[in-house]
């Protein structure tokens, strides 16, 4: 059976999905969007993506036209029409249809697209071995100019980004602001770990709050790590005794090397891996139930 993609409200095959090119999100980039994770029958931290999704959909004045109810009832359903326990969902919404001029009047109502497939993540070894990364000579867009807290579909400057990083050889590149302060990688958030503390970019600089990036906090919280949000610059990653990024695809990888500098031993740190088994073990024990069983009383 064909993957099933929700369009407003109804299922297409995925070879049958489509949207209009008339269509703002394509001709713009007039939208918003979140990457979420489903483990072992359950979805990762749903709430907490539809919240930023909303959020998102306020800053930039666009009606999604479902509740936040709907819109969760409408991505489990497509998660069982799917057959998926273990899963990627991108779930998209865009201005929608109008015409060719910019004004977001002219489209009367907004798009809302579900796709949920199997997840293909980094290959084990990345996890055993650790990325390699750059710093990109692309600045990030500056937070004044565009908040980087709306997900929005506008992904240029990050993906200028990534081209440097496949073309010196790298699967990801880390971005510096305009006053070269570590802001992010292309599509992970980034810590780094100094004498047993862990760092992690201030908001202030202009990063998207990831959602993995906070349940790593609320670990080392429990854990007894300490996290500090900072100012970093190239020279605290260089001398740094471990690093690892984080994300919804990536989850949490470990980072070895900085532009030809060994971070620490070369290797992934034990904070790093102790880190990445207690986010496995909690993604696999807590979520949204996808298929309520139900109870016979």
């Amino acid at each position: 059976m064909s993957l099933q993609v929700y369009i407003d409200g109804e299922y297409y095959p995925k070879e049958e999905a489509k949207v209009s090119v008339f269509d703002h999100g394509l001709l713009y980039g007039d939208g918003i969007f979140e990457g979420i994770r489903a483990y072992n029958g359950r979805v990762f931290r749903l709430d907490e993506h539809l919240e930023r999704l909303y959020l998102s959909a306020k800053s930039i004045l666009i009606n999604i036209g479902l509740s936040l109810e709907e819109m969760r009832e409408a991505v489990l359903e497509t998660l069982r029409r799917n057959n998926l326990k273990d899963a990627y969902i991108r779930l998209v919404v865009t201005r929608g249809k109008g015409d060719l001029g910019l004004d977001p009047r002219k489209c009367p109502k907004s798009a809302v697209i579900i796709i949920a497939d199997e997840i293909k993540l980094y290959p084990k070894e990345t996890y055993e071995n650790g990325l390699k990364l750059i710093i990109a000579s692309t600045r990030k867009n500056s937070p004044d100019a565009l908040s980087p807290r709306i997900k929005s579909l506008n992904y240029l400057n990050n993906i200028l980004g990534k081209l440097e990083a496949i073309n010196a050889g790298c699967a990801e590149a880390v971005m510096l602001d305009r006053h070269g302060y570590l802001t992010e990688c292309t599509s992970e958030n980034i810590f780094l770990v100094r004498n047993g503390m862990l760092y992690t970019p201030t908001a202030t600089v202009g990063i998207l709050e990831g959602i993995t990036r906070s349940v790593v906090m609320e670990l080392c919280e429990k854990m007894g790590l300490p996290v500090q949000m900072s100012f970093l610059t190239a020279h605290d990653l260089y001398v740094a005794d471990e690093c690892f990024v984080t994300g919804t695809g990536a989850e949490l990888i470990p980072v070895v090397d900085l532009c030809g500098r060994p971070i620490g031993s070369g290797s992934p740190g034990p904070i790093t891996k102790k880190l990445l088994e207690a986010f496995r073990n909690l993604t696999q024990s807590e979520g949204t139930e996808i298929y309520k069983v139900a109870s016979h009383n």
